[in-house]
């Protein structure tokens, strides 16, 4: 699964840009250029998942869409880490997934933390657990 979300680009009258994301209500940004707007909206689209991991919210599920003024945008490694276990758990609970693990459910619990950093071979083990397999790409 690729962890991007469209952001809608749609240039200001006084110049620059405002960054909107669809189904995310809360997360709005300008940018004076294309590269600041971008800029911006990675850090906007970070602390967005970050927030609403913390609160136990309803995250979208990513998708793509097309148009003039849509950027794909992929959050910060860590993040995507958190929200794959999390999208990929679904209704499993922590501790069932703990046991196949063999290890703690605040272990586990804690691959669901946007500030926690997994590494390759946790990821592995998680998905092998949930019936999937960790692929790597570099874009």
């Amino acid at each position: 699964m690729k962890i991007e979300y469209p952001a809608i680009f749609d240039p200001a009258d006084e110049g620059g840009y405002t960054i909107t994301f669809p189904g995310f209500p809360e997360a709005i940004s300008e940018g004076d250029s294309l590269e600041e707007a971008n800029y911006n909206a990675i850090e906007l689209l970070d602390l967005t998942l970050k927030s609403r991991m913390e609160d136990n919210e309803i995250i979208p599920l990513p998708h793509s869409e097309s148009g003039a003024n849509v950027h794909m945008i992929a959050p910060d490694v860590n993040i995507q880490a958190a929200l794959l276990v999390k999208l990929n758990r679904g209704e499993r609970k922590f501790s069932d997934l703990a046991r196949t693990l063999g290890t703690s459910w605040p272990a586990v619990s804690r691959l669901e933390d946007p500030k926690h950093w997994p590494s390759l071979r946790q990821l592995d083990k998680v998905a092998a657990a949930l019936g999937k397999r960790l692929v790597l790409s570099l874009e």
